[in-house]
């Protein structure tokens, strides 16, 4: 049984860093990770973050985070991480960790539901 669990969040101010962790368990890495985020409130879709491919070579990232966030896995402690730098209050939301199931095909999605496994998201808030 595949479980995630996420921590990490808090509150800080604009310009300020968190790192959010997962705690992985039960899954065999073979396929992407990746982080996404959904904001409070009716209509608010999971917005992707970044993945990463399984074997830990590749990352990917939204354009909006890219050269603030940074993806990383360490499979001995088998914990997923988000390094955020430099946030902005419009980084503020639920950050959510996610697995794919299956073989990885050489390809990382980065809409939501292609991911089957999810964490229960811990949160984020960035003032101004």
């Amino acid at each position: 049984q595949v479980q995630l669990v996420e921590s990490g969040g808090g509150s800080v101010q604009t310009g300020g860093s968190l790192t959010l962790s997962c705690a992985v368990s039960g899954y065999s890495y073979s396929n992407c990770m990746g982080w996404f985020r959904q904001e409070p409130g009716p209509g608010k879709e999971r917005e992707w973050v970044g993945v990463i491919k399984p074997d830990g070579g590749g990352t990917y990232y939204t354009p909006s985070v890219k050269g603030r966030f940074t993806i990383s896995r360490d499979n001995a402690k088998n914990t997923l991480y988000l390094q955020m730098n430099s946030l902005k209050p419009e980084d503020s939301a639920m950050y959510f960790c996610a697995a794919r199931d299956g073989v990885y095909r050489n390809f990382c999605p980065n809409y939501w539901r292609n991911f089957d496994y999810w964490g229960q998201g811990t949160r984020v808030t960035v003032s101004s």
